[in-house]
């Protein structure tokens, strides 16, 4: 699903009318039925109570008016203010007339701030993608002041105050919503930490936008739902084997830290790697062995960390990280790893896929020289600090997204920015945000199944990189989804996502 710009949206709005021969007004029309229908569910008539519609001069005003007449038609009981412009839009004037004269309507000035009473349902139908500045004047005094209330509050299209994409000026008043209910496509601003307690929770309603403009149209944000990875992780052949699905090798673990090398192991078994081999120090083997009966184990000569590469040879793909720790000897293994994979060989002559982790990340950054030995494709997974440490401190999650967009180009691997909506960056500029995952994963261990995940799919032969690494993070969310059914968010433990990857890759897998 892509994601556009506030501009290209308002472009999707005219092209639909163009294309489908409707009037502007039959579109609002939809809009405000799409709205409707959502609130209905939310909200019954006796739970919804007092509903107040905050409406501006423009077109999202337009839909709050629309959506005002549609509740009362329904039954419900709402009353409606209007913020005064010295002009309103033709379809807001449109159905300011249409409204019922039922409907009690009033209009909002500095000494008559509309009453908000506690639980209220207020509507905010003030401005939408169409805002290009801050909220001044009367509008912001307005948006503080229901910001204030103890209200229920519910954007039509975006939150009063909020750019669609692009960072508001600090402290400029924007509403803070608990429900944010879009139309068509979801806006870039919905995905990023910085506006969350304006967004609260957000759901996309179909109107029936012009496909062709959608698919025609170049952006470089996309989202990733069930939709995008259906069938995306190929069937297995009735005939395989072992080694049809790769066989890979793990770097992990350091003294202490033996459970990253058993997690990441342990997903990697689940994603359906063909063998796994892990090399661990000695303190490790063990545990190691007794864990992960079905991988094979290496032990360093080290006994507390790693010091040695192996033979790479019977390789398909690498993973360094979980659990490392990052005593110097990790910095002459890494670079190691970093020339050899970049080497073709006879076997193979594109770069062994690598996917880089924890400490190995944090090795990277403090030794950025390193950087220029990434081969082509690398997959890199660190969480904000530990890219902070790549690049440079980010002065707001959009300024992160430029960086990440630009390390991801200069160096011509995959970056997945970890987090809520984790965002995959791609060689060729493009972000792709993750709508799987939840809030009882911020746990422990949760980085290492990730990447022993990865690591499984980037063995596979039939998956491209991008489609390998775009499954691995969406399966990865999706396990964690369905383990917290099963356990509540607060009981999640990093294993309990691992027992549920199989399930969430036969979600994807081709029928």
């Amino acid at each position: 699903m892509k994601i556009l710009t506030a501009t290209q949206t308002r472009q999707l709005d005219q092209a639909t009318i163009q294309e489908q021969g409707i009037t502007s007004a039959q579109l609002m029309e939809r809009a405000a039925g799409a709205f409707v229908e959502w609130f209905f569910r939310q909200f019954d008539q006796d739970e919804a109570g007092e509903i107040l519609l905050l409406c501006g001069p423009g077109n999202n005003g337009g839909d709050g008016l629309a959506a005002a007449r549609m509740l009362h038609q329904a039954g419900y009981r709402p009353r409606v203010a209007l913020l005064p412009a010295e002009k309103q839009s033709t379809d807001w004037q449109h159905n300011r007339q249409l409204l019922p004269e039922a409907v009690p309507v009033a209009e909002i000035s500095a000494e008559s701030l509309p009453e908000i009473p506690a639980g209220a349902v207020v509507v905010d139908a003030l401005f939408g993608t169409g805002l290009s500045r801050p909220l001044v004047g009367l509008a912001a005094q307005l948006v503080q002041h229901l910001n204030q209330a103890q209200a229920r509050v519910v954007a039509i299209d975006l939150p009063s105050g909020l750019f669609a994409d692009a960072p508001q000026p600090a402290d400029s008043p924007v509403v803070r919503a608990r429900h944010t209910v879009a139309f068509g496509l979801p806006k870039l601003a919905f995905l990023l930490p910085q506006n969350a307690d304006f967004v609260g929770e957000w759901q996309v309603k179909d109107i029936g936008l012009s496909e062709r403009f959608i698919n025609e149209t170049a952006t470089p944000w996309h989202y990733t739902d069930a939709a995008a990875v259906a069938g995306a992780l190929p069937a297995r052949p009735k005939f395989s084997h072992k080694g049809t699905f790769g066989h890979a090798l793990l770097l992990a673990s350091s003294r202490g830290k033996m459970g990253a090398a058993v997690l990441a192991a342990g997903a990697c078994l689940r994603g359906g790697v063909g063998l796994l081999t892990a090399h661990v120090p000695g303190c490790g083997y063990d545990i190691f062995q007794i864990s992960q009966p079905e991988a094979m184990c290496l032990t360093d000569a080290q006994a507390d960390f790693i010091s040695e590469l192996p033979d790479l040879k019977p390789y398909q793909a690498v993973g360094m990280g979980p659990g490392l720790g990052q005593a110097e000897a990790g910095v002459a293994v890494l670079r190691q790893l970093l020339e050899a994979a970049g080497k073709p060989t006879d076997k193979r002559p594109t770069p062994l896929p690598l996917v880089i982790d924890a400490d190995a990340l944090n090795l990277l950054g403090a030794h950025r020289e390193l950087l220029d030995l990434l081969p082509e494709n690398a997959v890199l997974t660190p969480h904000p600090k530990e890219f902070e440490r790549l690049t440079e401190p980010a002065r707001d999650d959009y300024h992160r997204l430029d960086l990440l967009r630009d390390f991801a180009q200069k160096h011509k691997c995959l970056v997945v920015l970890k987090g809520a909506y984790t965002c995959l960056a791609t060689p060729t500029g493009e972000l792709h945000f993750n709508s799987t995952g939840n809030a009882g994963m911020a746990t422990g261990g949760s980085g290492d199944v990730l990447t022993g995940l990865m690591l499984a799919l980037r063995a596979h032969a039939q998956l491209p990189p991008f489609e390998a690494v775009r499954l691995a993070v969406y399966a990865h969310g999706r396990a964690g989804d369905v383990a917290a059914a099963a356990t509540g968010q607060a009981g999640l433990v990093a294993g309990d996502i691992v027992r549920h990857i199989g399930p969430a890759l036969a979600e994807l897998t081709q029928a």
